[in-house]
């Protein structure tokens, strides 16, 4: 059977208290409804529409081509979903009804779901047991172990608060019965509103099968605020650091390590405490990452030494073998195999050729205040210590360049090139300069302006 997914992202987060869409807050350093859009691919959708709100501008702009439609006004999840029969008024098959807010789903959880549909099934629900039943509604079983109906939980009575059964949101349903059984939904509830759980009852009062399929309640946690949100990553932080230890990573501090869920980390990787890796990450195989170095949108070649204190920006691109050392900047920048920048350096908008050394306090000036400029170093070069490569500029192989110099004109293949200033000894005039110091401070002299 076909799978279409409708995805709910109308609800206005307001508990989010936050100028950004609740659906776009990140988790694992992507979107949440991301990650309801993957897994819902994952599973084999051969449709997907995000229900969004009438004020939704910029949701719509990420979701680019993607399908969306628009609920208005909003009455309750079960209008939310009435708000895509228009766009699958021509669907046959299953639909898999989702929320952007819950982020952890499996698509192995969605098959599972589907698959209860297309054993014959009319309605499946996804549901947990936990011992803290408060804040999900409750699912009510007839004498046979059978799904009756799902209570949301401000309208439950004292013995239906106390089932420990609950509903993790998520359903599948044959269509076009589920946009049928949604017509026949009452809203005579606290809300007035149209509840997604009442298809449960009206269709068991049309003859309908309901199944409930069981899971895990750590995959159904729902975001609603900061709090939330807060629980989700860490969730999703422990299964990232679990799955890149079973894949051959070292982590010597799991707990204190951050990881993107784009990121790639291959075998033999040590990661020391307190490190972040960044979205858009490629590490390579046998690196290290010292404790406190932060990474981003950064592609690592094989055996890198990183840090500690390093931070990698977008667009760093290190080769084979490249050091990186602590206090270093880099961004935009290209490093050949073996490349050394050991402390206390910006690389920023560069090229640094194979085998050259970046000396302490290096400083590639790309900005002018208008615009960016490249700096270039060839191969085997050297670049003394405390240096600023004012861009454009091009370093050749094997130059040199003094420590403490300031360059603004290109450096040719093997030249020594620097800059120094005049320098001017007064001898035996230190201890006369430390007595007036001493005297102003003390005030027997009055200090010279």
């Amino acid at each position: 059977m076909k799978t279409a997914a409708i995805i709910l992202a109308a609800g206005q987060g307001t508990r989010m208290n936050s100028a950004l869409p609740k659906p776009l807050h990140h988790v694992g350093g992507r979107p949440m409804l991301a990650w309801a859009i993957d897994a819902a691919k994952a599973s084999g959708a051969d449709r997907i529409v995000t229900v969004l709100s009438k004020e939704s501008a910029s949701t719509q702009d990420w979701l680019g081509q993607q399908e969306f439609a628009i609920q208005h006004p909003p009455l309750g999840t079960g209008h939310a979903v009435l708000a895509a029969r228009e766009a699958l008024a021509n669907f046959d098959g299953v639909s898999l009804v989702m929320f952007a807010d819950t982020p952890l789903v499996t698509s192995q959880t969605l098959v599972a779901l589907a698959g209860q549909i297309a054993a014959g099934q009319d309605i499946a629900i996804l549901g947990f047991e936990t011992s803290q039943p408060t804040g999900y509604g409750r699912i009510v079983l007839d004498a046979y172990g059978k799904v009756q109906q799902i209570v949301e939980e401000r309208d439950t009575n004292g013995e239906e608060e106390a089932i420990t059964l609950v509903n993790g949101g998520i359903m599948a349903a044959r269509s076009p019965l589920l946009f049928d059984l949604l017509e026949s939904v009452d809203t005579s509830n606290a809300q007035n509103e149209i509840y997604l759980t009442d298809i449960v009852s009206v269709g068991r009062s049309r003859g309908c099968s309901v199944a409930c399929e069981i899971t895990g309640g750590e995959e159904l946690i729902g975001v609603n605020n900061r709090t939330d949100l807060a629980r989700a990553e860490a969730l999703l932080q422990a299964q990232l650091r679990e799955a890149a230890m079973a894949s051959g990573v070292t982590l010597q501090a799991p707990d204190t390590v951050f990881l993107s869920a784009e990121s790639v980390i291959e075998r033999d990787v040590t990661i020391e405490p307190h490190v972040v890796i960044g979205t858009g990450c490629h590490i390579g195989e046998g690196s290290i990452i010292k404790a406190f170095s932060h990474i981003e949108g950064a592609r690592l070649g094989a055996c890198c030494v990183i840090g500690p204190f390093a931070r990698l920006r977008p667009g760093t691109n290190a080769a084979d073998g490249v050091k990186i050392g602590n206090f270093v900047e880099t961004k935009n920048v290209i490093l050949g195999d073996g490349v050394k920048a050991s402390h206390l350096t910006y690389l920023g908008d560069a090229e640094i050729g194979a085998a050259t050394n970046i000396g302490a306090g290096t400083i590639t000036c790309n900005f002018d205040g208008f615009n960016k400029y490249r700096t270039i170093v060839g191969k085997n070069a050297f670049i003394g210590s405390n240096t600023a490569l004012v861009a454009p500029i091009a370093i050749g192989d094997g130059a040199i360049v003094g420590a403490g110099s300031t360059i603004s004109d290109d450096v040719c293949d093997d030249d020594i090139t620097f800059t120094r200033a005049t320098v001017e000894t007064r001898q035996q005039a230190a201890p006369a300069f430390r007595n007036r110091k001493k005297a102003i401070k003390e005030g027997r002299e009055e200090k010279q302006t």
